[in-house]
């Protein structure tokens, strides 16, 4: 069986927010040669007037400018890939939306993991950091975000159940099974 490792993938992992994107995506970046993070929110903070932000009840210019980061993020990885990197995209992406970013990835291997902790875990991970995501009336409560998450996301790639794991146990998962259970055409 070929590791993930032993490949250049582009590993795109996605959940909600404060599901481990940033920490597992950092981590696996780091198990490769060479390896690449692209961090999905950068593009966002690039926005420095006029930034719409997502919300619960999101504007057209908010879609289009979350259309506009995942193109961004998606050929940044693309580049970093033809460069000889092994890249690791994390962002939120989910719903319908989730098919149309993998398919803006042209780089082979690709691999999709969608980090799905149960809303408890969530809630949890987000009391204890100080980004907020859900405090503050902007998004749903967690367990509304989670419930819709899981129902309109397609399910293409690795769902992992990260709520008992640690950080370096989900990139374990996440190298021995990737290739075979997370590789989308």
């Amino acid at each position: 069986m070929v590791s993930l490792l032993d490949v250049r993938p582009v590993v795109l992992i996605t959940g909600i927010s404060a599901a481990g994107k940033s920490t597992v995506g950092d981590l696996l970046a780091r198990r490769f040669d060479r390896g690449v993070h692209v961090k999905g929110d950068v593009y966002r903070r690039m926005v420095v007037a006029g930034r719409d932000e997502m919300s619960a009840e999101p504007t057209e210019e908010a879609w289009h400018q979350l259309r506009l980061r995942y193109r961004l993020g998606a050929s940044t990885a693309d580049a970093y890939h033809e460069a000889g990197f092994a890249v690791v995209v994390q962002d939120v992406v989910i719903g319908a939306v989730l098919s149309d970013y993998v398919a803006e990835l042209r780089s082979r291997p690709r691999v999709v993991v969608v980090l799905a902790p149960s809303a408890e875990a969530v809630a949890t991970r987000e009391a204890a950091r100080a980004k907020t995501a859900y405090r503050g009336g902007r998004m749903p409560p967690v367990a509304v975000w989670d419930a819709a998450f899981r129902r309109e996301t397609p399910r293409i790639g690795m769902w992992l159940d990260t709520s008992d794991q640690s950080p370096a146990e989900t990139v374990d998962a996440i190298v021995a099974g990737g290739l075979e259970q997370g590789s989308v055409p």
